[in-house]
């Protein structure tokens, strides 16, 4: 099979991960006789310095056109005297708007290797841990409307928060299936006891959850999700949230893996199209050191195939060579403090390619 994929490799460490990334996605295609076709488009700070606007038309045609898209990271200091509808940030929005990315799935797994990594006691996460956040990506505060206006206590600003009964929907919708394939929970998290809009959400999931009667629903308010994701993260499965609520949490449950530089997503339309990218940012302060950890997006690209390509043995191939590289003891820099010892980035990579 052939398959078409649109690269944004974008700013920091960005090129360096998704390098090892397609490495590894090679590999997997000259094992099981596929070919993967590769684009490279501009988006972010990248884009700025090359054609003056962060997320060019050529790469919303490009990527349209394409099976998936895999994303570094975007964005930097080098360009935080911009706009707020320049700056490389916006990129991510236009395109998960462009494309109709509508659901992210963040899953958090702590790896029995990997166990001691995070800063939680042994103990609360003895049994191991295997969340997925799936975050409504393309409503909500970051697309509603923004504006100034003058106050008595002088300049103010606003985001407009706003849901519609279909946007909830099908993000619970997106939930509810994803928690039949595994251990039948859902988390419902919103702030229903003070705004209108997450009350709205509460009773469209409800509504939702009726026709899921196999599926246990909770509901928490987001401030009480983010104490219990600590205090006892193995209660969740499947955690839906809007897409601030969600940005948040999907950051909290990374940090529980141990390191964000673990972590995958796939945002994904309405059919198999999907955009998939590490949680991570573009970090800037290691770019070019050889520090950054590749796995996240190695891992992103599994998603993709499990995902968008319906390729299971394949993504399967992947995530078991990750666990094989942590169960030899290699570790990337975040993963033990830098140590001396500490695995590159290629190498990473290059360990990783031998092991499919």
């Amino acid at each position: 099979m052939n398959y078409n994929i649109a690269v944004v490799a974008g700013d920091g460490i960005g090129p360096e991960v998704v390098a090892e990334a397609i490495k590894v996605l090679n590999a997997v295609g000259t094992k099981y006789g596929h070919k993967f076709n590769y684009t490279y488009v501009l988006a972010g700070g990248a884009a700025i310095d090359e054609v003056g606007e962060c997320l060019p038309k050529e790469t919303i045609d490009i990527c349209k056109k394409s099976d998936a898209v895999l994303l570094g990271a975007v964005g930097g200091p080098k360009w935080d005297s911009l706009a707020g509808d320049e700056r490389p940030e916006r990129a991510l929005l236009g395109l998960r708007k462009a494309l109709g990315l509508f659901a992210n799935l963040r899953p958090a797994i702590v790896f029995d290797e990997l166990a001691d990594a995070s800063p939680l006691k042994p103990e609360i996460l003895s049994g191991g841990l295997d969340i997925v956040v799936v975050r409504e990506l393309t409503g909500g505060i970051y697309f509603g409307e923004k504006g100034f206006s003058e106050t008595s206590m002088g300049p103010a600003a606003y985001d407009i928060e706003q849901y519609s009964e279909g946007e909830v929907k099908r993000i619970a919708h997106v939930a509810f299936d994803m928690a039949r394939k595994r251990n039948h929970k859902v988390t419902s998290v919103d702030k229903a006891n003070v705004l209108e809009s997450s009350r709205l959400w509460r009773r469209t999931v409800a509504a939702v959850a009726s026709e899921y009667p196999d599926v246990e629903l909770d509901n928490l308010y987001v401030d009480n999700a983010a104490m219990q994701l600590v205090r006892n993260p193995r209660q969740f499965d499947v955690i839906v949230t809007s897409n601030i609520f969600g940005d948040i949490l999907s950051d909290e449950a990374s940090q529980i893996t141990g390191s964000i530089g673990m972590l995958p997503s796939a945002s994904l339309s309405n059919g198999n199209f999907g955009m998939y990218e590490p949680v991570h940012g573009s970090a800037p302060d290691i770019a070019g050191t050889k520090q950054a950890n590749p796995i996240a997006t190695i891992l992103s690209t599994a998603m993709m195939l499990r995902y968008t390509f319906g390729l299971t043995d394949e993504a399967d191939s992947i995530e078991k060579a990750v666990k094989e590289f942590l169960a030899k003891g290699y570790r990337t820099p975040d993963l033990c403090g830098g140590a001396a010892d500490a695995i590159d980035t290629v190498k990473t990579g290059d360990l990783i390619t031998s092991m499919i």
